[in-house]
């Protein structure tokens, strides 16, 4: 059985995280600046109804992580049969278009040409599950590929030919195309032998514990078609898009837990478990202090029009924070679940697992969610016109349902491992971004010119950023002993 490494797993899929982020920011500078807001709207449309067509593909992904974890061969039979099941996602696809974008400003055969994603999205992600389960920080190299592809693609379809939102699906899915072939090679050792029918099985058997996590995601990406729907527009959504390109930054600091799950799934011991959690926070305060200190210059540097909605990212990067830390601790406690190991196991004792109990909390919340949303729009969209105060009402009720799911995560963290939340340690944390970004928000206020042109304005962003974290990062290795144990490991795993 591969024995993962934790620390050093989480630190190279941090540190190729963080080199990707230029690489994606790069990107979207193409499409925001290139594509008119409908068009944009239009791509996040397109993102949503993605979502729909790809629940039925965690039936593969989700025990192919478990299986190869636990050192069983089901590679080449989960990559052979996603393309199979990625003919149901097509089909998903192509109805939940039909019946949302058909009520939109959006152009319809561009929707259409969105669904040329779901057979490789499917691939993709069935060979991440591959990867998650015994080298994890390949997923950071493939990630890193597809980077690199999207930025040419881009030039050429989005900046030169000028062909809008077709163009981004082009240049995403020439770059899923390349990360395919790259995990392929990467995982080549866990893909060979031969397709056996008894996991195929097992998957079609078990869909329904699979489907019902993936349920509470799709329940959760309605918003995008609830928005689209009652405002009759796609430019609300381009505003959204944005907003949420930005605050991905903070799901980056998950990187550093990759190796997290796959380590507990081994049955090993998890003394690790407290360093990993305090170099969660270490890095999700890091990553969520520079959005909301960068969120008008982010915004601007992707479209000047776009600034406008600086306080839309504020309350969700506040929101995201939660989100990562909660959505880790929900992870590690479904690692712990040994019910899949038991080939007597019934229907009735995967009823009573962990398997079934915390996706039942995503399920509530995306619920909540949905509802509060709906409501909130159907009493508000007449009386208000502004399409970013609508936005901005969307991002305080998905905080607001967030706050008390993390909380109960927390708790129910609590009761599977003998943690302690190293509180000290995480104070230190909040008040080194404090003070280092708040020196910066200051600076900024009085220096950063918002001049539209991008070559211009984007250098003195980037000296802003790279002070605010070389203090960050130099308060904390002085008062924190932990820091500094951290920051000898990077250098090291940096140096090899």
């Amino acid at each position: 059985m591969n024995d993962i490494r934790v620390t050093y797993s989480g630190l190279i899929s941090l540190i190729l995280g963080v080199i990707n982020i230029p690489l994606g920011f790069a990107f979207m500078l193409i499409v925001t600046r290139t594509l008119s807001t409908t068009e944009y709207g239009t791509w996040g449309l397109i993102s949503g109804i993605i979502v729909y067509a790809t629940i039925i593909e965690p039936m593969i992904s989700y025990w192919t992580t478990r299986e190869v974890a636990r050192n069983e061969n089901s590679g080449k039979t989960s990559v052979l049969s996603g393309g199979l099941f990625s003919l149901g996602g097509i089909i998903i696809y192509l109805i939940s278009a039909y019946f949302i974008s058909g009520k939109t400003d959006a152009d319809q055969n561009v929707i259409l040409l969105g669904s040329i994603l779901i057979p490789l999205i499917f691939s993709n992600r069935i060979l991440h599950g591959i990867t998650v389960g015994w080298k994890p920080q390949g997923i950071s190299y493939s990630q890193i590929i597809f980077g690199i592809i999207q930025i040419p693609t881009g030039f050429v379809w989005i900046y030169f030919l000028k062909l809008g939102t077709a163009g981004v699906i082009y240049s995403v899915a020439v770059a899923y195309g390349i990360s395919i072939i790259f995990l392929l090679i990467y995982n080549k050792e866990k893909i060979r032998g031969r397709i056996k029918k008894e996991f195929i099985a097992k998957w079609i058997k078990f869909s329904w514990l699979t489907l019902y996590p993936a349920l509470g995601g799709v329940i959760l990406f309605l918003d995008v078609a609830i928005f689209s729907i009652i405002t009759e527009s796609v430019i609300g959504l381009a505003f959204w898009t944005a907003s949420l390109a930005i605050t991905t930054l903070i799901v980056n600091s998950g990187h550093i837990s990759i190796a997290v799950y796959s380590k507990i799934l081994q049955g090993k011991e998890t003394k690790f478990m407290t360093d990993s959690l305090r170099h969660l926070f270490y890095f999700a305060i890091l990553f969520t202090a520079l959005v909301i200190t960068f969120a008008k210059p982010g915004l601007f540097a992707l479209n000047p029009e776009y600034a406008s909605a600086e306080l839309v990212v504020i309350v969700l990067a506040i929101q995201v924070f939660l989100y990562t830390i909660s959505g880790n601790m929900q992870d590690f406690i479904t690692g712990t679940e040994k019910v899949d190991t038991n080939k007597k196991s019934t229907f009735k004792d995967y009823l009573k697992s962990k398997l079934f109990f915390m996706p039942t909390i995503t399920l509530i919340q995306s619920s909540l969610y949905i509802i509060l949303l709906t409501v909130m729009l159907l009493s508000m969209v007449s009386i208000i016109e502004s399409q970013i105060e609508l936005i901005l009402y969307w991002a305080v009720i998905a905080l607001i349902v967030q706050i008390p799911i993390s909380v109960y995560s927390w708790t129910i963290f609590r009761k599977n491992f003998s943690v302690n939340l190293d509180i000290k340690n995480i104070g230190k944390y909040f008040i080194s971004a404090i003070i280092s970004f708040g020196i910066t928000h200051v600076l900024i206020n009085s220096f950063l010119e918002y001049n539209g042109a991008i070559i211009e304005f984007l250098p003195q962003v980037i000296l802003f950023i790279i002070f605010s974290v070389i203090m960050y990062v130099g308060i904390t290795i002085v008062i924190d002993s932990n820091t500094r144990i951290l920051a000898k490991a990077i250098i090291s795993e940096i140096k090899k």
